[in-house]
């Protein structure tokens, strides 16, 4: 019987830089991607893992700086264990790749073909690197062509989608039947994949996962109680293989949660304000707001007071957050006084038709500036 315990992630895109976080932001969000990486090898030799694999797009591009892939690299050789690097689309193995200075560092084995690679005795794993930021094949078939039924333990990593996902035709795509009868007849044993940032099954045998990234790198999209987009990132999977005989394979499969960021999207209709006070209640109750990310779309129609209330709780809120922003896109939300609040204003003449032109052209800023110099000036007159 051989049994080995590994570590799979994918996706961690060392580089990535994201529009919408300030510099502060944005060097915090660099920092938590090395911290996953640390927490990855912390869990590793809590688990006893053997080896870890990283199935496509280490790095988010070849063109690095010099200190975020010397970072990278001091990282990686922390680890601890033997750290396997599969080329992906953002990392293709091209002249300018940064896996050319990986392979210098002591415990890194960069995947840089399809030949099985020993890892320890009994176990091995095959790649299906990418020479090129497109694939023009289906490198995971091309991999696995050839290889016979193993006694010992055989993984196979992989990255890009899957035939049948998306309904689409690519020549491309990973033939899933052909994995599957390759997990069946003991050729491979599991099928580690990268490019899909959440964490994902796929197919029925169990041996075939997206690991998802270890730290956000997109939103998770929240609409009319709708949950979609990257839904379950933030994990690695600890996964665990059993072997006593080629088509004989047991494979235990956890998901560990390492990620420490969220990216949120979200939606909210607003026509009252009780409405309004719900929406900055769900903002306000966001834990960890210094590594949050919240986009929003809202739609109603707002009378001023409540508009008011809505973009000083708005004004509050954003500093706290790594981004708080709005979907402009998406926006839908409307502002019309109410009866109550035009006759406060008590306007007559040219300024009522142009209060009236305000509102049609929903100039929100000059609404509330034109009731507001209103309401001084009758204080004024008052006193």
């Amino acid at each position: 019987m051989t049994t080995t315990t590994f570590i799979h992630t994918s996706d961690l895109q060392w580089g990535m830089t994201r529009w919408f976080l300030d510099e502060d932001a944005q060097a915090r969000f660099e920092a938590a991607r090395w911290d996953a990486v640390r927490r990855i090898g912390e869990l590793a030799r809590e688990r006893g893992a053997d080896f870890v694999v990283m199935a496509g797009d280490v790095f988010d591009k070849n063109s690095l700086s010099p200190r975020t892939q010397g970072r990278a690299l001091e990282i990686l050789g922390e680890v601890g264990v033997p750290v396997l690097l599969l080329p992906g689309n953002h990392d293709p193995l091209v002249a300018d790749s940064p896996f050319y200075a990986a392979e210098d560092v002591p415990g890194v084995v960069v995947l840089r073909d399809d030949r099985p690679v020993p890892v320890l005795p009994g176990v091995e794993v095959v790649g299906a690197p990418l020479r090129a930021k497109y694939a023009s094949t289906d490198l995971v078939a091309q991999a696995l062509a050839g290889l016979e039924p193993t006694e010992g333990i055989r993984i196979a990593v992989g990255h890009g989608q899957v035939a049948g996902r998306g309904g689409q035709a690519d020549p491309a795509l990973i033939d899933l039947a052909g994995v599957e009868r390759a997990l069946a007849e003991g050729v491979v044993d599991y099928l580690a994949l990268g490019d899909t940032h959440s964490t994902q099954r796929v197919g029925g045998t169990g041996r075939v996962w997206f690991s998802g990234a270890p730290e956000v790198t997109d939103f998770h999209d929240r609409y009319g109680g709708k949950s979609g987009g990257e839904a379950d990132s933030g994990n690695v999977l600890c996964v665990t293989v059993t072997k006593t005989r080629p088509a004989d394979a047991r494979v235990e499969v956890e998901k560990v949660p390492v990620g420490r960021w969220r990216f949120e999207a979200v939606d909210a209709e607003l026509n009252s304000p009780e409405e309004v006070e719900d929406f900055l209640a769900l903002l306000r109750a966001y834990p960890h707001k210094d590594r949050t990310v919240v986009k929003y779309s809202l739609r109603g129609t707002l009378g001023v007071a409540a508009m008011r209330a809505l973009e000083a709780g708005l004004a509050r809120l954003a500093p706290v957050f790594a981004a708080l922003y709005e979907r402009e896109r998406l926006m839908d939300l409307h502002l019309e006084p109410s009866p109550e609040e035009v006759a406060e204003a008590d306007l007559r003449g040219f300024a009522a038709a142009a209060l009236s032109e305000l509102v049609e052209e929903e100039n929100s800023d000059a609404v509330n500036l034109l009731l507001r110099l209103s309401a001084e000036a009758s204080g004024s007159e008052e006193r």
